[in-house]
């Protein structure tokens, strides 16, 4: 795989040597058990996979390559980079501005811009009325594009369904920049929707088996279909993609239950007319984070600590995967915390809330450890090491790390 050249500021050391040990007993990332940092009385289960992913280091090469190339140009992101607010501020920095906020407010206006200004397309990608407005001003969108190849991998797939005379479902969140960029790409060659959850999905099933009156359809779902859907012929054959940041086991869920509601209204022996058999569009991170995640429940742990921007999905759903088992604490970085008390963020009420004497006195500490793919090693590490300054460990870092690339 590429190696991209991010700033060193995003690095640690320490968790990089950690993967690298991992990847030489590991090569094929067939083993998701976490790895273990015995540092005496307090220890870490470190998720298997964690950290930035292909698209991020992609995106972020890409923006800090253009400002230091570009010196005398207007730089701007169309939106967040990614969803992290460290890495975000640092292109602020750098004098990058943002046409638009993550909800697609607009920042700057449209009318601002000129053809010689250098816009970056996100990681999330963007809709074709953008790209069109864009082109329009007469700026050159492509060598600044970094959406991520996943991303576009959906993309491709809503085209073949489409040209395959298949409706698309699409399962994210309507609000977030990929899915409303999906969203547009895929309703230019496909009757298409957008919808959150399996609750979601009953209801459209509903509504396909004549259990719903088509109206009720259109009011639940005004603004998320493509315009002049037509229920009795767009239900007929369907296939679902996602948002690739999802929770797989969902996107699963909600394809096998469109697959049963089109054998209920068209019956087994016919449904390859109706029900495209796609594969899971999730990408390779997302997938190798969440079952990392799923590696760390089978071990017993104090607490949980998933570090990650509030607005990051893929991180939201590695804190739903453990907070089923743990106490599950959702941070931005380690200034979120001391010894006493620790502010975070629950992602169900959008709200950040404030626990005190959250780590255990006692023998031995055991604490889980990941983040979200959009999140830097360095601020992981500083996590830890803020830890460790709590308890006085028994160990240096260099002494567990040995330990490790022993194993």
């Amino acid at each position: 795989m590429k190696k991209f050249e991010i700033p060193t500021f995003y690095k640690s050391s320490f968790i990089t040597a950690i993967k690298e040990a991992r990847k030489i007993t590991d090569p094929r990332k067939k083993d998701f058990t976490p790895t273990y940092l015995d540092f005496g009385n307090v220890g870490f289960y470190l998720a298997r996979h964690f950290g930035f992913c292909y698209g991020v280091e992609n995106a972020i090469e890409i923006s800090h390559k253009t400002v230091e190339d570009n010196p005398e140009k207007r730089i701007f992101l169309l939106s967040q980079m990614i969803h992290n607010p460290h890495v975000n501020d640092n292109l602020l920095s750098k004098g990058i501005k943002f046409i638009q906020d993550t909800s697609g407010n607009q920042l700057i206006d449209w009318n601002e811009l000129k053809a010689d200004d250098i816009v970056i397309l996100p990681a999330f990608g963007t809709t074709l009325e953008i790209e069109e407005k864009l082109k329009n001003i007469g700026i050159q969108i492509e060598k600044y594009d970094t959406t991520c190849p996943f991303v576009k991998k959906v993309w491709n797939s809503s085209k073949k369904l489409g040209d395959s005379d298949y409706s698309i479902i699409i399962h994210g969140k309507f609000k977030h920049e990929e899915t409303r960029a999906t969203f547009s790409h895929s309703g230019d060659n496909a009757p298409s929707v957008v919808i959150l959850n399996m609750e979601e999905a009953e209801f459209i099933g509903d509504v396909i088996l004549g259990k719903r009156p088509e109206n009720d359809f259109y009011e639940k779902f005004e603004g998320k279909y493509t315009e002049g859907f037509v229920l009795k012929k767009d239900f007929e054959r369907i296939g679902v993609v996602n948002q690739t940041t999802m929770l797989a086991s969902e996107t699963h869920a909600i394809s096998m239950y469109f697959r049963k509601i089109m054998v209920d209204k068209f019956g087994e022996e016919n449904i390859k007319n109706h029900f495209a058999d796609t594969r899971d569009t999730l990408c390779y991170a997302t997938n190798d984070n969440q079952d990392a995640t799923l590696g760390l429940l089978n071990i017993d742990a104090d607490l949980a600590l998933v570090v990650g921007g509030y607005n990051s999905s893929n991180t939201s759903h590695l804190v739903e995967l453990l907070e089923d088992k743990f106490k599950t604490f959702y941070i931005s970085s380690a200034n979120e915390f001391d010894e006493k008390s620790i502010k975070h963020y629950n992602y169900k009420t959008k709200e950040i809330e404030s626990d005190t004497e959250f780590l255990p006195q006692k023998e031995q500490v055991k604490i889980i450890l990941t983040s979200g793919a959009s999140c830097p090693d360095a601020m992981v590490d500083e996590v830890l090491d803020k830890i460790l300054a709590y308890y006085q460990p028994s160990k240096s870092k260099e002494e567990v790390l040995m330990e490790i690339e022993k194993l």
